[in-house]
């Protein structure tokens, strides 16, 4: 690189902000059309480094704004302003199958970005950077407070954003991993809402064996978010992910308890017996183990346990019983569950009872089955472990990393937009108990 008059220098705007916020990178004081190439760096909360890089070439002033210029090359190409973030993948090095979450929603990720001369595509810790600067990423915005939850018996974390309330809330119901994952209350918290992150997959019994928690426990999870002080309680919505999305939805058409203002359902199904229970969907998947494929590397494909889609209108929960708007989010590359194919009978059963309506269905093309809050790396496999057999498996996904961080920028958005659409009445100055 010719000399320019000043060091290279490297911003990063907003320096900390959540992660589900953009940020603005720009390079001053390069030659002009100098080739750099700059590189992003976290570290996950399990040790796993993830990195991404794009090339680029200065302006006539030497100047780089990735906003508004391509990358040339590396892990994305193109006009990406947050390319150095969707795109991250597992350092060369990295043991197959890692998986990025976000398990300590207290802690920020520092994002390390720098700038390289030339364009590298590997081998960076053996290079100098001309610069570097970092920005703090977190799941909680300042105030939030987080509480431990026992009462009921039921196990959880939640969520209350600052201020005086009441706010309108979220049950949350992530997917089949088991434990808790409170990476998406954090967030909703941070947006507005009192979110309880429920933990109510993978507990055991002293044998070692999976009990699996009956429908009033998700009653009194739900009644225990209605009753808080924090809480206008008939503003509670529920949102599940995966395996929560069979609980959502039964619990909408079937309890008198649970009554939500609206649901969020992401890459999950609705086949479960008429009045039902997880019980039953693990009875089905056991029913169906013979129908596991394998890839050519010898990865876990799931999708095939609950098809096909069963034509027993009492295998299905009666979508025609649910009275509240329901976003739907499919990634149509979904591996793992049969999404798609379940928002398709989903969407038929709604119109045949005459209330598709209040269906609002998201189908990402390329999209896979983790689907998460936007900038988040992608996984198209990565390992699982099986709770009752305690081993892990590799367990393929889905979805190319350009649509599926696409799907996870829109869906995220939409959720946001249609929680404040039947949450806060579109105004929240006027949004009181």
């Amino acid at each position: 690189m010719a000399e320019s008059k000043q060091s290279p220098l490297l911003s990063v705007y907003p320096s900390s902000c959540l992660f589900d916020e953009q940020i603005e990178v720009e390079v001053k004081h390069l030659s002009a059309n100098c080739k750099v190439t700059l590189h992003a760096l976290i570290q996950s909360d399990d040790g796993v480094e993830w990195e991404a890089f794009g090339h680029y070439i200065s302006d006539s002033s030497g100047i780089v704004k990735v906003f508004r210029d391509e990358s040339q090359g590396g892990t994305f190409e193109g006009l990406e302003s947050m390319g150095l973030l969707w795109s991250m993948r597992p350092v060369p090095e990295t043991k197959p199958g890692p998986r990025f979450q976000k398990n300590n929603v207290q802690t920020t990720v520092k994002v390390v970005i720098s700038v390289y001369e030339g364009h590298l595509a590997n081998g960076f810790k053996h290079h100098t950077p001309l610069t570097s600067a970092s920005v703090e990423r977190s799941s909680l915005t300042s105030g939030v407070h987080r509480v431990e939850v026992t009462e009921g018996g039921i196990k959880g974390t939640l969520f209350i954003p600052p201020g005086p309330g009441p706010f309108p809330a979220v049950l949350d119901l992530c997917g089949g991993l088991g434990g808790r994952d409170e990476h998406h209350s954090a967030l909703l918290a941070s947006h507005g809402y009192v979110s309880l992150a429920l933990e109510y997959i993978g507990f055991l019994n002293a044998s070692g064996k999976l009990e699996h928690v009956d429908n009033t426990y998700f009653e009194t999870a739900f009644t225990f978010l209605k009753k808080h002080p924090k809480v206008c309680p008939d503003k509670v919505a529920v949102m599940g992910m995966s395996f929560g999305v069979s609980v959502t939805l039964a619990m909408a058409a079937y309890s008198e308890i649970i009554q939500p203002k609206c649901v969020v359902c992401v890459n999950g199904f609705h086949i479960m017996p008429l009045n039902g229970s997880l019980a039953d969907v693990y009875a089905a998947l056991q029913q169906n183990v013979d129908k596991t494929r394998l890839d050519e590397k010898m990865r876990f494909i799931w999708r095939d346990l609950l098809l096909p889609i069963p034509d027993d209108p009492t295998k299905k929960v009666e979508m025609g019983k649910i009275k509240c708007p329901v976003l739907l989010i499919v990634g149509e590359d979904d591996q793992n569950w049969p999404s798609s194919e379940s928002a398709t009978d989903i969407k038929k059963m709604m119109e045949k009872a005459g209330n598709s309506h209040l269906l609002t269905l998201l189908s990402y093309p390329g999209a896979g089955h983790l689907i998460e809050p936007p900038y988040s790396p992608h996984s198209r496999f990565s390992e699982f472990k099986l709770l009752e057999a305690k081993i892990k498996v590799m367990v393929v996904w889905g979805g190319e990393t350009v649509s599926h961080s696409r799907a996870q920028e829109n869906s995220w958005q939409k959720t946001l937009a249609f929680l404040e659409e039947h949450l806060y009445d579109n105004s929240r100055e006027t949004t009181r108990c």
